[in-house]
């Protein structure tokens, strides 16, 4: 596998102090550089930049679902591939601060060659976002 390099991400959020909270205290993100309408976090060495657009429309106008492994998988989506002990970990601290999951943390396409961990969860401005792991980070892009 090649060497992953960082990527940035731009999205919309609906209040910036409710994103502000979101990604850095329950989601335990570090906050970068920030400016009166938009606000820099590291996502596990990844630059994601929530934009206040307090216009956005509804997630029901913007959300699409696919059936992937008997789920309904929200489209659009982001988030990172972490660790398996990372993912727990993060799987963890949202079930204690009571987040409520699309799809509840588990692992899909058991014993199969993509097998991975996952999670989809919905930030307060309804962006989809999935963090999974594989227990062999080399089999990420296995057929």
């Amino acid at each position: 596998m090649s060497k992953l390099t960082p990527f940035h991400l731009a999205f919309p959020v609906r209040d910036l102090a409710e994103a502000r909270v979101f990604y850095g205290e329950t989601l335990g993100l570090t906050e970068g550089r920030s400016g009166a309408t938009w606000i820099d976090f590291d996502m596990f060495g990844h630059q994601i930049v929530a934009h206040e657009r307090p216009d956005m429309p509804p997630i029901a106008q913007r959300t699409y679902h696919n059936a992937v492994d008997g789920h309904d998988v929200p489209v659009p989506h982001f988030g990172v591939v972490l660790s398996m002990e990372n993912w727990n970990n993060l799987a963890d601290r949202l079930r204690q601060r009571a987040i409520e999951f699309v799809i509840e943390p588990y692992v899909r396409f058991a014993g199969q060659v993509g097998e991975q961990a996952t999670m989809f969860f919905l930030d307060p401005s309804g962006n989809a976002l999935e963090f999974k792991a594989f227990n062999d980070l080399d089999r990420l892009f296995a057929k």
